[in-house]
């Protein structure tokens, strides 16, 4: 079998893989909850979509601006404090949207410590403040948990772009802005609609947040089917309603951009720095530091009052069990989906007709399933799986395979390939799109051909792309709560566990302490990771 021929049967099997949960949901159909789905159909389903469109749409501008607006000041411009906020903008990233959820709540809400203070000092109800749980309170705590997404890959791609792009620009009479607009960010489009595409997925996934501002939603409307009406057929239907909404959100865009190239001979060298001067230069220190304190500071001071309050009684040796399998999956997932995008990434490269880039969209849907969702399409292949393979195993090892690999870490591992390939795929094929067609052909003349081509010429250049990759990787599964609740093997309690435990039980203040925890475990590997893609 040829190399070029070994790629695209590795693409194709990646994409068998990746999607065979997702068809188990998809299988639903061929057993209609009719009285389920009428009742939703006639009374909420519409209310659902029209507010996870709006949500989606709404975080997803909002994210883009904040994002792509900070990216470019880091990256491109020089004021005080740029070589700190560079980093720690990124640290949102830290918190789940769902801590973020009910620290916002906790704070802002009729009860809580702000409008207490508020009413003892102005003696008035404070009817004219807007509720916490609203539209508006949902879009704010969704944006200011996800813009790193785009802020990251953003930064990356201004930093990349090389001095002579934008000396082009101002050579044919651009400003600095006009060269942004006109320049950079076309070029970094990559990376901008990489960051998007995953701020997209995960506003279309969440339930933690959403569920906390009671804002209803498609993923509210399958819990509700699943726990509520006990109809999983229901709940899967619903489920491939945002499958469907990803996959076209993804073509489109992988569309518009099919014919346009991100690479050229200005790709080298990076540009002196913007230097921003009088009150621009504080403007720019005011705004980082506003998106900072709102999106890092102010949540984890709250959750670290909290924390202390319950510390004496709480804190005790589980919470080194529950950080070291959390770090040792996320360590773990980061290294398999790095590899395997990786694989996608080079496959799509060699071979980018139709067929191999619906291949490959089909291979990062994951993101757009709830994970509570993809978790049981999970369970019911191993299960499948489990009851084809017990003869042969019990006569070589004299095991019980019945439950081999249902609730085992491999099936842990897979969830979380499955369901966060589209989050390590992006920073690495951003960073694809940036090695010329023209670096192969020179490679191949001087004798580096296939793996070693791979290997000795694109690792190198991709590097910055798979450290990316590997802190959203990281990140993400340290944060991801029903995927590890549903498939962990028996006593493997995570932090997130933890935390769900907690929150489900109103325990806010208790919640807290293992929040405050994986924050920390978080900060660390985040600071590693970004340092080693500067």
């Amino acid at each position: 079998m040829s190399a070029v021929t070994g790629w695209r049967v590795a693409l194709f099997t990646i994409a068998v893989l990746a999607t065979a949960p997702l068809a188990v949901i998809f299988a639903s159909f061929l057993t209609p909850a009719d009285d389920v789905w009428r009742h939703f159909a006639s009374t909420i389903l519409s209310g659902l979509i029209f507010n996870t469109v709006v949500l989606a749409v709404a975080v997803g501008a909002a994210s883009a601006m904040i994002g792509v607006g900070l990216a470019w000041l880091v990256a491109v411009c020089e004021f005080p404090g740029r070589r700190l906020f560079s980093w720690a903008l990124i640290l949102p990233l830290a918190i789940p949207a769902y801590v973020f959820a009910f620290v916002v709540v906790g704070l802002f809400d009729f009860t809580g410590p702000l409008q207490t203070w508020l009413r003892g000092i102005t003696g008035s109800n404070l009817t004219w403040l807007p509720e916490v749980r609203s539209r508006g309170g949902i879009i704010i705590v969704m944006t200011l948990a996800l813009y790193p997404y785009v802020y990251l890959l953003a930064r990356n791609a201004f930093r990349t772009q090389g001095k002579r792009m934008l000396e082009a620009g101002r050579i044919l009479g651009l400003s600095s802005l006009g060269a942004f607009i006109h320049v950079a960010l076309p070029m970094a489009r990559p990376w901008i609609a990489a960051g998007m595409s995953l701020v997209l997925m995960e506003t279309l996934a969440d339930f933690g947040a959403v569920s906390v501002f009671n804002y209803d939603t498609l993923t509210i409307g399958i819990y509700k089917a699943w726990y509520g009406m006990f109809s999983l057929t229901a709940a899967s239907q619903i489920a491939s309603i945002l499958v469907l909404v990803a996959l076209v959100v993804l073509l489109l865009e992988q569309y518009t951009r099919s014919r346009m190239r991100f690479s050229g001979p200005g790709a080298s060298g990076e540009a002196p720095r913007i230097v921003l001067a009088g009150w621009h230069r504080w403007v720019a220190v005011a705004t980082c530091t506003a998106v900072l304190s709102a999106g890092f500071i102010i949540p984890v001071i709250q959750l670290a009052v909290w924390a202390a309050q319950v510390a004496g009684e709480d804190l005790d040796a589980r919470y080194l069990s529950y950080l070291w399998r959390t770090l040792f999956l996320a360590g773990l997932a980061a290294t398999a989906i790095c590899a395997v995008s990786l694989l996608l990434g080079y496959a799509t490269r060699k071979h980018s007709d139709l067929a191999s880039r619906l291949a490959l969209r089909f291979s990062t849907l994951g993101y757009a399933v709830p994970g509570a969702v993809l978790a049981v399409g999970i369970f019911i292949c191993f299960a499948w799986m489990d009851a084809r393979i017990p003869d042969w195993l019990r006569a070589m090892a004299g095991l019980s395979p019945g439950a081999l690999l249902q609730g085992s870490v491999m099936a842990m591992l897979c969830a979380y390939v499955i369901r966060f390939l589209a989050v390590g795929f992006g920073p690495i094929e951003g960073a694809l799109h940036r090695i010329t067609h023209s670096v192969d052909e020179a490679s191949v003349l001087l004798g580096q051909a296939g793996w070693r081509l791979l290997a000795r010429v694109h690792l190198p250049m991709l590097r910055r792309g798979l450290a990316a990759g590997a802190i959203l990787v990281f990140i993400d599964v340290m944060k991801e709560m029903p995927i590890t609740l549903m498939t962990r093997p028996f006593g493997w309690d995570t932090l997130a566990v933890r935390i769900f435990e907690l929150t489900s039980e109103g325990q806010w203040e208790r919640a807290a302490l293992p929040a405050v925890v994986l924050v920390i475990a978080g900060i660390v590997p985040l600071v590693q990771l970004t340092s080693a893609s500067e």
